[in-house]
């Protein structure tokens, strides 16, 4: 590979040819200020915070964009360009609301670090402001354009990335606003709800729909018993939110903090992951024995779910009729653990901790209802836990560790890998290998559906079935790659798993920001340690799954599973109606 050598701040720096001045700042530890600037994702040179003084160039260069070449003299915090600098972050703030105090973002906030960093103290620019818009048409998410910035990068993320295209920019000039097409909510466009466009939001013009005072009003409410669940990848990001390093497992003082938040009840969401596979693996064996559709795809990502429901309509089908685990959960708490617990039905308040914002959203829907009430009642996201835990004064660091209540909190790897990419058809895999054969797996550890790559592909050999051939997709763009497939007849698998955010629920719309490659390969890394530590591995050794079907369930896909676990889907089309 092709090198050049540059001077930047009187270091010479080497970098591969067609490297940014950015990135080759970065190389040497050298940190240039950025917005609209994003990882792995936009370089677009749009925001001018960047610019930085090249010798015998006349005019200040976006640094994000200037390829580095042979002999280049930079110099990224001269006069000039800490002048201009400090004049667009002014400008910027100039047409901002100064509410950094109750801003969900404040002291997280791009744009207010800044201009701590620029020593801004004072607005020397006052004049109109563009007209403010405010979205809080869905359960998932929030929109407020005066807080926006205009860096765009939400848009990059559901157009290119999520392929979805529910957000770009409206208007022109001073009216310029990021929302969607024709001035409507997101409500009434073809958003799934997955909440990527808020991890990439610098400041706070995107956020998720909060619920905190609702599940406050509930905790203390005397005649109420709430009972709270959480996903695996919740306890591998949310030490972030108090300082520790990404990829720390947090699952004890998680539960310890949540007892000291007053919930009644604590059960895992893992127990129903491997409630999950029970009846997906039975489903999937039922579909290729017997002929029905296949592939059969994964249905825990409620993003994803809503995604083919506005863009593949005709491939629901596919889909399987599992509910995504925290429902299952729902409806076991309203249902099972009621009976068992002698409490009425309608005391119970269930809340899930989630690191997705479409679950907020899936928690709605009128098919999830099945136990007789709303199956769970609020969904939070890792974010907003972090929020309670911190308002009632809790030294997370220094908790001990805590304990998950019975008859729901038993789980095993397989479950807990549910919140990586892959991990759905991993579980999968460990169970059906051995349901269909009879004989015991070896091996667990399925590596090929493991890891960042877009899609994956692998097969498996299982007696009498000849070759399972499965998929995995994450990030709604791949997704459509396997749906064109499907929709070109050249999808040659049984079985597919699909997860809505890139990397998968480990980076869900709902978890601690920020989040990118490094970050998600270390939470992902997190939860296939603690796979491989439980005594357990596969979801069918689970010694809670064989009591519930004993007591409550009585067999996979039976008429009780149907009602409670399984559901329907609906069909929306990519446009509003007129």
């Amino acid at each position: 590979m092709a090198m050049v050598s540059l001077i930047i701040d009187g270091k010479k720096v080497a970098v591969p040819a067609g490297t940014t001045i950015l990135e080759a700042a970065k190389t040497a530890n050298m940190r240039i200020p950025t917005l609209c600037y994003l990882p792995e994702v936009q370089t677009i040179g749009a925001c001018r915070v960047c610019l930085v003084e090249i010798e015998g160039n006349r005019n200040l260069q976006a640094s994000c964009v200037f390829p580095a070449s042979e002999g280049l003299v930079v110099h990224t915090n001269s006069a000039k360009a800490q002048k201009a600098r400090k004049f667009t972050v002014e400008l910027l703030l100039s047409v901002h609301p100064q509410d950094c105090l109750t801003c969900s973002r404040n002291l997280k906030c791009e744009l207010q670090r800044l201009a701590q960093e620029l020593g801004i103290r004072e607005i020397p620019f006052q004049g109109e402001k563009p007209e403010p818009r405010f979205d809080e048409s869905t359960p998932s998410l929030s929109r407020e354009t005066s807080k926006c910035i205009l860096c765009r990068r939400c848009v990059t993320v559901c157009q290119e990335i999520q392929q979805v295209g529910a957000l770009s920019a409206q208007d022109r000039g001073f009216a310029t606003y990021i929302g969607p097409a024709f001035g409507e909510d997101l409500n009434e466009v073809a958003c799934a709800l997955c909440g990527q466009c808020i991890n990439v939001c610098p400041v706070g013009a995107l956020t998720e729909k909060d619920y905190t005072k609702e599940v406050w009003k509930a905790i203390h409410d005397p005649e109420k018993v709430v009972v709270v669940q959480d996903a695996p990848a919740v306890r591998a990001a949310l030490g972030e939110e108090f300082g520790l390093p990404p990829g720390t497992l947090v699952t004890g003082k998680m539960l310890e903090a949540l007892r000291r938040l007053g919930f009644d009840v604590i059960f895992d969401t893992n127990f129903a992951a491997d409630l999950t596979i029970i009846e997906e693996g039975n489903e999937l064996l039922k579909r290729v024995k017997e002929g029905g559709t296949l592939p059969m795809i994964t249905s825990c990502s409620p993003g994803w779910i809503k995604f083919i429901e506005h863009f593949y309509p005709q491939f629901l089908p596919h889909l399987s009729t599992c509910k995504s685990p925290h429902q299952m959960l729902g409806a076991l708490t309203k249902t099972y653990y009621a009976q068992k617990a002698g409490i009425n039905q309608a005391r119970i308040v269930t809340v899930s901790v989630m690191p997705c914002t479409a679950k907020k959203f899936e928690c709605s829907r009128p098919e999830m209802q099945d136990s007789g009430f709303r199956d769970v009642d609020y969904v939070l996201t890792t974010r907003e836990l972090a929020r309670m835990i911190k308002s009632a004064g809790i030294d997370f660091g220094n908790l001990p560790d805590g304990k998950y209540d019975d008859p729901l909190g038993e789980y095993t790897g397989a479950a807990t890998i549910f919140g990586a990419t892959g991990g759905v058809m991993e579980a999968a895999l460990r169970t059906a290998y051995e349901v269909a054969t009879g004989k015991k797996l070896e091996n667990v550890d399925f590596a090929a559906v493991r890891g960042l790559e877009g899609v994956k592909e692998a097969a498996v050999p299982v007696d009498g079935l000849g070759e399972v051939r499965v998929a995995v997709a994450h990030g709604l763009g791949n997704a459509r790659k396997l749906m064109d497939q499907l929709a070109a007849g050249t999808a040659n698998y049984h079985f597919i798993e699909i997860m809505a955010c890139p990397g998968g629920c480990v980076a869900g719309g709902g978890q601690p920001i920020p989040v990118n490659n490094e970050i998600r390969k270390l939470r992902a890394q997190a939860l296939y340690q603690e796979d491989k530590q439980l005594k357990y591995r596969k979801s069918h050794e689970n010694p809670s799954i064989t009591k519930i079907y004993q007591e409550f369930l009585k067999e996979p896909l039976g008429e009780k599973s149907h009602h409670l676990l399984h559901t329907k889907y609906t069909k929306r089309g990519k446009y509003k109606e007129v």
